[in-house]
């Protein structure tokens, strides 16, 4: 079905900037900087087929949701109970660490920005009650228009300053290859920068829960083809933003001589540097407060999408997902005794961690590396089972293209484990 009119679309957008809201936080303002940084460009190809092999698998979410009615756990739930375990161990293998490393980073933009005196720790547990009291007071609405507009406004200024910053790159140098495949400690670097590029795989569950959770608030039930319109708008434009963030470390710091801090409140005061630099000292402060309000969007996403599966999981071992259902999830205990216990448990890790950024962000991300190919099989099976009416499931070209991205993934993953465990 074409989409109608604007008013239609309008209700439709929302679930891929939501997306693009979770991805663009941590991979984007710490990986991919990093990346430019301490290597210029020579892993700008990494980042785009990071971005490029997982697309499918991604994508199958809101196609999931909008063909069905249902979420991506029902897709699993009609596999067998197997494949929502293996969801349940690596939902809980990652919880803690990706929403302590979120909030993380997010406290120390805050710190770096406005020169708070709170210890990271108390910032960081504010920033947690603070995120799930406006899940519990504005629900599924607040969070689609706080992010909407913090996106738009965050993009704007980092291609602007992106492109500023291009005269700066020094082209005969920064694409001379830096990143060495004979270092061991360099290539479990690059799993973690694949990990959570764009994001983790898992967030394809949520991305098909938002979309739900937008019929639900407008009434209104997209098409296939109107949901993957909205969806492609966030993904690639995710992507873009990696890029982005790779050509300003790249720009900035590479070949500067300049140090990158692996504390959190140093790398955040570099970030926003790198704003100040290409686009003035007055643009520091209002740029760096944008970056502070998309990790913020972050960590509004991350504390609502992680119990939000997880009280979806939980119903699903309890039975079937009736399509469309009204229910709203804000509502289910289940959702809330979730936001307490992973909100708790990030508290801890971040008390322990804080201290050293890299080794917190490296934990999660490679997690998510390694379960990657796990996940993305998932969703291949449940997109292409008789749950989806034939007409709204993938073209073969996409679907050989999915079963070689997990191929890929499958074999990096393999790889990565036998460099960290056997050689």
């Amino acid at each position: 079905m074409q989409i109608q009119d604007d008013r239609s679309f309008a209700k439709v957008l929302g679930p891929g900037l939501l997306f693009a809201g979770a991805a663009v936080g941590v991979s984007h303002l710490v990986q991919a900087t990093y990346a430019g940084a301490v290597y210029g460009l020579s892993l700008l190809g990494v980042i785009v087929l990071a971005n490029v092999v997982k697309y499918p698998a991604f994508s199958f979410g809101p196609r999931f949701a909008s063909a069905t009615g249902t979420s991506l756990l029902e897709g699993y739930r009609r596999q067998g109970r197997w494949a929502l375990v293996v969801f349940s161990l690596v939902t809980i293998a990652t919880m803690f660490t990706v929403e302590a490393a979120v909030v993380l980073v997010t406290a120390a933009l805050f710190k770096a920005l406005f020169g708070l005196e709170l210890s990271l720790f108390v910032l960081s547990a504010l920033l947690i009650v603070g995120s799930a009291t406006i899940c519990a007071v504005g629900k599924f609405a607040t969070l689609d228009v706080v992010i909407k507009f913090v996106v738009v406004v965050l993009t704007i200024a980092t291609v602007v300053a992106t492109a500023l910053a291009l005269g700066r790159i020094d082209f005969s140098t920064s694409l001379v290859p830096s990143f060495s495949l004979n270092q061991k400690a360099q290539l479990l670097w690059l799993a973690a920068l694949i990990g959570w590029m764009p994001t983790a795989i898992d967030l394809s569950v949520w991305s098909s829960l938002w979309t739900l959770a937008k019929r639900r608030q407008t009434g209104y039930a997209a098409s296939v083809r109107e949901s993957l319109l909205d969806f492609k708008v966030g993904y690639w434009g995710t992507a873009m933003l990696a890029l982005c963030f790779a050509l300003l470390g790249a720009g900035i710091v590479y070949g500067s001589g300049k140090p990158v801090p692996a504390q959190a409140v140093p790398f955040a005061n570099m970030i926003l540097d790198l704003y100040g630099d290409t686009l003035g000292g007055s643009a520091r402060t209002l740029i760096g407060g944008c970056a502070a309000l998309v990790m913020f969007s972050t960590t509004l996403t991350v504390v609502d999408g992680f119990p939000r599966a997880i009280a979806v999981l939980i119903e699903r071992f309890r039975g079937p997902e009736e399509p469309a259902a009204d229910a709203e999830l804000e509502g289910n205990p289940l959702y809330w005794n979730s936001v307490l216990v992973i909100g708790v448990g990030s508290a801890i890790i971040i008390k322990y961690f804080r201290t050293d950024l890299g080794s917190l962000v490296n934990i999660a991300t490679t997690i998510s590396f390694v379960t990657a190919p796990v996940l993305a099989y998932l969703n291949h099976r449940a997109i292409t089972s008789d749950l989806v009416p034939s007409a709204h499931r993938p073209g073969k070209a996409l679907l050989t293209f999915s079963a070689l991205a997990i191929g890929v993934m499958s074999l990096f993953s393999c790889a990565y484990l036998y460099l960290r465990f056997v050689a």
